[in-house]
């Protein structure tokens, strides 16, 4: 598979992740350019500027950046992600938009059942505290 997007692959010398993803990436026949953090600091400083996370792999394919942990989590994923890759017919400010809602869900998503889970312990410590009171 070949897309026809350029793919940069941000690395470093010692990462076995890198490594571990660059195989993934070259045995489903998918090229990209590695760029070393040590070689491209100042692009590379750019670029963790934007995502907000300084770390690698970071790869970026047309305009979208994946960082490791935030956007994919197994070299498998990123080929995935990578193999259905298409330009978005929206602009950036709409696709920002949409993301940023879609993050606004996803939290209060997660504090509601970060809120049942605490209920459920507060329950159960009643419960045990009201036992321990009747005995």
């Amino acid at each position: 598979m070949s897309t026809k997007n350029k793919i940069l692959i941000y690395t470093n010398e010692t990462c076995v992740y890198c490594k571990q993803v660059k195989e993934t990436l070259s045995k489903n026949n998918i090229t990209y350019e590695n760029r070393l953090t040590s070689e491209f600091v100042d692009e590379y400083q750019k670029v963790s500027s934007l995502t907000g996370i300084g770390t690698v792999p970071t790869i970026k394919c047309g305009n979208d950046y994946y960082v490791a942990g935030r956007d994919f989590q197994n070299p498998e994923q990123l080929v995935h992600i990578l193999q259905k890759f298409e330009e978005s017919a929206f602009s950036e400010s709409r696709r920002a938009l949409e993301r940023v809602k879609t993050l606004n869900y996803q939290m209060n998503m997660a504090f509601g059942r970060l809120d049942q889970l605490l209920r459920q312990i507060e329950t159960k410590l009643n419960i045990k505290d009201e036992h321990k009171s009747t005995d």
